[in-house]
């Protein structure tokens, strides 16, 4: 009997520690569209539907030409495949998805992509992932691959008000790279033969009384932070969007958003899951 009390004191506090973190992250989750049977969500705080913009305003998102399911050729599952660059942009209105809000906006976005930028994108730029409001001049959040170079940077910038970090309407490539709020890589590791874990977070936005800032991490390694910026932003509380596929060539699986920004060791959690992010759902 002391040996059994012995061993599940000793065991116990490693299961604990083991259980803590994925039960933290399961109750952070508002959306996962793992795409293995169509564009909406499996879960959702808010809608699961996807939808488009057209001219009379936002409708559902139907695959077509320009998007496709690739059963069994996600990094879980199936995935959405961009064949070629279109118009086509699938997204989730916030409605409890995003949290965003004018006081105090901290989220995590996470998805995995699987392209050669240098030989699958087509020239201008590329967002495979995009958080826009009502006015782009209010504000601007996005995974962007450059424009002109070979090879292409890759970019996740925080955009605020304009009046704040491009008073003169300079354009984006003019403005020395030090000088935009973003986190830039050279040589980030895409490729056609495998999956890359993108993620990054967003803390503390709008709130005065704290610092905010963005991280980004790819395959679990942290690639450096946006901080030392006035983040404010000025969409409408209900405005907020996340846009998939913009000028996207490739494919994209297990798209999840989170209430909060994720530590360095979740991301290297949420990362490791065996099935993905259905591993965190009921």
């Amino acid at each position: 009997m002391k040996f059994l009390l012995f061993t599940f004191l000793f065991a116990s506090p490693f299961a604990l520690g083991a259980a803590q973190p994925a039960d933290s992250l399961a109750r952070a989750l508002t959306l996962h569209a793992s795409f293995d049977t169509g564009l909406d969500a499996d879960f959702s705080r808010g809608e699961k539907t996807s939808y488009v913009r057209t001219k009379t305003g936002l409708v559902p998102a139907a695959l077509n030409d320009e998007v496709a399911l690739a059963p069994g050729k996600g990094r879980f599952g199936g995935a959405l495949h961009f064949p070629t660059k279109g118009n086509t942009r699938p997204l989730f209105k916030d409605g409890g998805v995003l949290g965003y809000n004018a006081s105090g906006w901290s989220a995590t976005v996470s998805v995995w992509l699987r392209l050669d930028p240098d030989r699958d994108l087509a020239p201008g730029y590329c967002d495979p992932v995009q958080i826009v409001g009502d006015d782009g001049k209010q504000g601007f959040i996005f995974l962007e691959w450059s424009k002109d170079e070979t090879p292409r940077f890759f970019r996740f910038a925080i955009r605020p008000l304009s009046s704040i970090w491009n008073p003169t309407n300079v354009g984006w490539e003019d403005i020395p790279a030090a000088r935009r709020p973003m986190v830039q890589i050279s040589g980030a590791p895409f490729s056609r033969e495998a999956w890359t874990h993108v993620v990054f977070t967003l803390e503390n936005i709008n709130d005065k009384s704290a610092k905010p800032s963005g991280r980004l991490w790819l395959n679990g390694q942290l690639q450096g932070v946006i901080e030392n910026w006035d983040l404010t932003l000025g969409w409408k509380t209900d405005a907020a969007q996340l846009v998939l596929g913009a000028a996207y060539v490739g494919h994209l699986d297990d798209l999840a958003v989170f209430d909060r920004a994720l530590t360095d060791a979740e991301v290297r959690q949420l990362m490791a899951l065996k099935n993905g992010v259905r591993d965190l759902r009921p």
